[in-house]
């Protein structure tokens, strides 16, 4: 098969769907691969390096998509790229099409076959999701922790707090890979961390991370107390291809103190905080009821390089099972496809969008 990796070209994105150790594995198999030149370049890799790994360079997006069948890449389409997709690729990316009307819709008419990352389970498992997730956790923290700066209009706290200065109380919204991962580096950090989650499993998990963390469950008085109290609060819930619920209102984000912080990581999804709007890495923040807001789509782009080596060694074997299977009905990628020949065909995605 014809396979296309094409240059990000959403805004501030340089990641790269596969490394050329990914694309050595699948000329060897006996595909073509075909790279967008400079594809790989914002996460540390050359042309050169893909050439010897089998890749053929194009010049530019309306080659490479005219060349390939299955295009793999990491984020979802924008405007600019619409074109240049036919009816008869299959799409392999992120979409998040709960929460991307307009791109559904357009994917629909142009009559394609999509599957999403995110939505692709295996085992009550999100593979494809996972690594993302855990850089998003990651990041989170440490983006609240800066944020929380005077100087970048936050209260001016140390989120780890120092011998006769306050720790700093985190709330989580979600125990998941993201949710988990927060609470790991804001543990470390000596933060208070308080982690709401449906879950008894994972309230233990997190409770097992130490002593400075909490695992309770998200009853609405609970969460409101919590977040009322909280120096930053990280939204990191997710239900597969469903638009995310809004678990936190606009009165408790009134409620927080004037420079404390959100930040959404759910925001890919349409956020769980009320008042969260999607931003990108030209404008990430946003103040609404005083409190620092920042809710970028693509978080993991801010680490290009960590963050395509760890998609890529997640992704390589679904591109090879997909390319083995197909996405006929009981095969191992079946929970990935969102639309097929122009058909929405996943629930959680059908009954986000029916309205």
């Amino acid at each position: 098969m014809n396979i296309g990796i094409p240059v990000e070209i959403k805004p501030f994105e340089q990641r790269v769907a596969l490394l050329p150790a990914a694309v050595a594995v699948l000329t060897a198999a006996g595909h073509n691969v075909f790279l967008q030149a400079g594809a790989g370049a914002g996460s540390g890799y050359d042309d050169t390096a893909y050439i010897a790994a089998g890749a053929k360079i194009v010049s530019d997006a309306e080659s490479l998509y005219g060349e390939s069948e299955l295009i793999v890449k990491v984020k979802e389409p924008i405007a600019a790229e619409y074109a240049y997709l036919r009816e008869d690729h299959t799409l392999f990316s992120y979409l998040h099409l709960a929460a991307t009307p307009q791109l559904a819709e357009k994917l629909q008419q142009i009559g394609l076959t999509a599957l999403a990352f995110e939505t692709v389970m295996v085992d009550n498992n999100l593979p494809l999701l996972a690594p993302m997730s855990d850089v998003a956790g990651r990041i989170a923290v440490q983006t609240g922790a800066t944020l929380l700066y005077a100087t970048q209009g936050g209260k001016g706290l140390l989120l780890g707090g120092l011998p006769a200065a306050e720790r700093g109380n985190v709330v989580i919204m979600g125990a998941g890979n993201a949710g988990e991962n927060a609470a790991i580096v804001a543990q470390n950090l000596g933060a208070t961390v308080t982690v709401f989650d449906r879950k008894r499993e994972k309230q233990a998990r997190m409770r097992a991370l130490g002593g400075n963390v909490s695992g309770l469950y998200p009853y609405p008085d609970t969460v409101a107390k919590a977040v009322e109290q909280a120096d930053l609060v990280i939204g990191a819930v997710l239900i597969p291809g469903a638009r995310t619920p809004h678990l936190i209102s606009r009165e408790m984000v009134a409620s927080m103190a004037s420079g404390s912080v959100i930040v959404d990581i759910s925001v890919d999804q349409g956020g769980c905080v009320e008042t969260t709007k999607a931003t990108d890495y030209s404008a990430p923040t946003y103040i609404e009821e005083e409190v620092v807001h920042f809710a970028v789509t693509n978080m993991p782009a801010a680490v290009p390089r960590s963050a395509s080596q760890a998609l890529s060694a997640e992704l390589l074997p679904f591109v090879s099972i997909l390319l083995d299977e197909g996405v006929t009905k009981g095969s191992t990628l079946s929970s990935g496809v969102n639309i097929e020949q122009g058909r929405i065909v996943h629930p959680a995605v059908a009954e986000s969008l029916k309205d």
